[in-house]
């Protein structure tokens, strides 16, 4: 019996290869990115129920959530969204797993597919005690606090690269690779489908060769955005120390804290 959480972003799915399939109003280019998502959803939810999972919560992070029809989804699967802080809304200590579906690379890797640190318009980079990450190490960290191991990513080349990195023992399914930052080229959606399977079932078979990412606390967080004025709005709130003209600080004392510079 194991209870596994997927956490889903969109720049990581299998056949998304250009900007317009995960922008919103970009009308029939979205449309498709869509349908891509909840198939590469359902594949890995296919492959955690056959490789032993007994519940599995699925959570659509992109722009905040909304991308998944429910309809469209495995039933036996449990859909949530976000909601405020918290970018894994039910995770806790009962879970045996994370998967990061369809994930990118952080802000500034080369060849890393729409590669970004959680605001692209923002964040040139984001450090824990010292540490880049982007949005795996800081996803990992959160479940980190509750003791459960990231087991498995998928997304493009760089993105498996960097999860691999960073964590070590964890499985990766490349389904695209980078051309630059705008461009990817990406399996056959057959053999796409086929590596999320495999990583996924591997992870969901083996669940106790993975390891939790804990950084040391307190944590000293810093984040580096593109321009002065970003940090001018952000300097003034309570446990900010800005660093310079374009940096600021914070230590927190718990891993669900580990992005509060920002939130």
């Amino acid at each position: 019996m194991s209870k596994i959480y997927m956490l889903c972003d969109m720049e990581g799915i299998s056949g998304i290869r250009r900007m317009e399939q995960v922008k919103r109003d970009q009308g029939d280019a979205f449309v498709e990115g869509r349908k891509l998502m909840i198939d590469d959803i359902n594949v890995a939810v296919d492959a955690c129920f056959a490789n032993g999972a007994t519940e599995v919560v699925v959570a659509d992070t992109h722009g905040g959530g909304g991308q998944v029809r429910v309809a469209d989804m495995d039933p036996r699967a449990i859909y949530e969204l976000p909601a405020g802080r918290r970018m894994m809304t039910s995770l806790d200590e009962t879970f045996d797993g994370v998967i990061l579906l369809g994930h990118h690379a952080m802000a500034g890797t080369l060849n890393g597919f729409l590669d970004h640190t959680m605001n692209s318009m923002m964040i040139w980079q984001f450090r824990c005690n010292g540490q880049p990450l982007g949005e795996i190490g800081i996803e990992a960290a959160w479940a980190g606090h509750y003791g459960v191991p990231v087991i498995a990513v998928t997304g493009d080349q760089a993105t498996c690269d960097e999860a691999k990195a960073l964590l070590g023992e964890v499985e990766g399914a490349v389904v695209k690779v980078g051309l630059g930052r705008n461009r990817a080229r990406c399996l056959s959606i057959p053999n796409a489908h086929q590596a999320i399977r495999e990583a996924v079932g591997t992870a969901v078979s083996s669940l106790g060769k993975y390891k939790p990412f804990t950084p040391a606390l307190p944590a000293v967080t810093e984040m580096t955005v593109y321009r002065s004025d970003m940090v001018d709005e952000i300097a003034p709130k309570p446990g900010i120390e800005r660093l310079d003209a374009r940096t600021v600080r914070r230590t927190v004392d718990s891993l669900l804290e580990i992005f509060s510079i920002v939130w």
